[in-house]
């Protein structure tokens, strides 16, 4: 199980990339692990501005449905179009094609409260 360390992540299994003032979001190795083969992946929030903890879409794996909540607020720029013919390269590439979104942060001290790569493995290993 990968917990690249120049990551950040949330108590709920999403993985935050940091490009500048776009943060690009997935779901972990470890959480795509626990649903087994992702099926189908539904984001319908581009355009829309969300708060941190609020739901931007959900992932479904032969077993459950699993909502995705925002790392931090702001608005949705971008979804990855390549999940809707290839939900499972959420499997395949959890932290490289998997990825789900982009979005343009409100309020970069939110990132703050995300979890280090370190504190993540602590916690899943819990």
């Amino acid at each position: 199980m990968k917990v690249p360390a120049e990551l950040k992540y949330t108590e709920d299994h999403e993985w935050v990339r940091i490009e500048g003032e776009t943060v690009v979001v997935g779901i972990t190795d470890f959480a795509q692990g626990e649903l087994g083969d992702v099926v189908f992946v539904e984001i319908e929030t581009e355009g829309e501005e969300l708060d941190k903890g609020e739901t931007f879409g959900t992932v479904e794996a032969v077993k459950t449905v699993s909502d995705l909540f925002m790392p931090v607020g702001g608005e949705v720029v971008e979804v990855n179009e390549a999940l809707a013919d290839e939900p499972e390269l959420v499997n395949k590439d959890p932290y490289g094609k998997g990825w789900m979104i982009k979005l343009k942060m409100n309020d970069s001290s939110q990132l703050e409260s995300l979890l280090s790569a370190e504190d993540y493995e602590k916690m899943i290993e819990a």
